[in-house]
């Protein structure tokens, strides 16, 4: 499938149906789950963090980006931290120019194991995009994942619930993670 088929089944699917959330990540088309009411609860309390840490930052839910090298996959990560008003005027697939970190909340998929594990720290990494978290309900764990080399993540900070964790540069903020217990599964 080519980029262009991508982006025109996807706008199709969105016109469509409210229910699908389409993105094409290491040359496969996958399809997210709507989320939940906790999962909302997640990304509210983690915008509040980051307007706290920086009020020029905003944490933008389901921002769809263009990932990978060369821009050859769609990501519509769960969140994308940026300044306010770095998407203006750029559609449903953004550059992710700007982008400080990327968040990802497990949403119980069947493949979120392949895909927001593996397939999308490698394409977020392969982006340049400084910082992506996964908060993974599965797991109760949050995993921090910086310092891209082009490739991968060089470092992975894994930390249960419950506990502290401190998001490096570019984000800088210290997360007390125990809020995250009242929204898993």
């Amino acid at each position: 499938m080519t980029q262009d088929e991508f982006e025109e089944i996807a706008r199709h699917a969105i016109r469509t149906s409210e229910a699908l959330r389409l993105e094409f990540v290491g040359g496969k088309m996958g399809v997210k789950a709507v989320p939940d009411g906790d999962h909302g609860r997640i990304i509210e309390w983690l915008t509040r963090l980051c307007i706290q840490a920086d009020a020029a930052w905003w944490l933008y839910p389901d921002q769809g980006l263009h990932i990978e090298t060369y821009r050859k996959g769609n990501a519509r990560p769960d969140g994308c931290l940026a300044r306010s008003g770095t998407f203006v005027g750029q559609g449903e697939w953004a550059s992710p120019d700007g982008v400080l970190m990327v968040v990802e909340v497990t949403s119980g998929d069947p493949d979120t194991d392949q895909r927001d594990r593996v397939e999308k720290p490698r394409a977020y990494a392969e982006t340049g995009i400084p910082v992506y978290l996964l908060i993974d309900r599965d797991s109760c764990e949050i995993k921090v994942h910086s310092q891209p080399d082009g490739t991968r993540y060089e470092l992975v900070n894994t930390v249960p619930f419950g506990k502290s964790v401190t998001l490096p540069d570019p984000v800088g903020i210290e997360l007390d993670t125990e809020p995250l217990k009242d929204w898993v599964h």
